[in-house]
């Protein structure tokens, strides 16, 4: 359950990516895809460091997944600003 709602913490600070210029490593999706992936990554970590099951959640479990969505997303962003400086 805990994946499911990192999952979707992801995608629901995805679409805040709306308001960005969309300078992002594949577009839009390339954005997703970061979003999703950071957030995934960071909600596992604080779960394994918590020491508590995939099962169980709370609010804390959506919170731990925000710091990774944004830093997926800024990752991504950056890949996209150096690859168009490039061009």
């Amino acid at each position: 359950m805990a994946a499911l709602v990192w999952f979707t913490m992801g995608i629901a600070l995805w679409h805040f990516t709306v308001f960005v210029p969309d300078r992002f490593w594949g577009g839009i999706v390339g954005a997703l895809l970061g979003a999703i992936t950071g957030a995934m990554i960071t909600g596992a970590i604080a779960q394994v460091a918590s020491g508590r099951t995939i099962g169980d959640t709370d609010l804390g479990t959506a919170l731990v997944a925000v710091p990774g969505c944004l830093i997926g997303l800024a990752v991504i962003y950056a890949i996209g600003r150096r690859s168009e400086q490039r061009v």
